[in-house]
């Protein structure tokens, strides 16, 4: 999953989570969309990156299709331990998928 998603960051591509699920059978892993597997792995995916230093949450890629933003467990991700990212008033998810796509294109 993680090297998915940087190779989606280092395009500039959001997609969705459904997408991603289809990815990653591809390449042998069947992960349904909508399951708590694909909540848990894209929190794993933020706290590997994270844990190898990386300033970015990948998963901020990933969106709901109708909504084209990610899913409430982003939301409650970014509010937790290391990212704390509701302690800046001025965050927003797009701009941490900014972050991410600049991040993933100069890597």
């Amino acid at each position: 999953m993680i090297e998915v998603l940087k190779r989606w960051a280092s395009e500039g591509r959001a997609d969705c989570y459904s997408q991603l699920s289809a990815e990653l059978e591809t390449e042998g892993y069947r992960v349904y969309h909508r399951s708590t597997a694909m909540s848990f792995l894209l929190e794993d995916a933020c706290r590997r990156e994270h844990d190898h230093g990386v300033p970015v949450m990948l998963s901020a890629i990933v969106v709901n299709k109708q909504h084209r933003k990610p899913s409430g467990q982003f939301f409650e991700l970014a509010k937790q331990d290391p990212f704390r990212r509701n302690t800046d008033p001025e965050w927003a998810w797009s701009t941490e998928r900014d972050r991410v796509f600049a991040y993933y294109r100069q890597a």
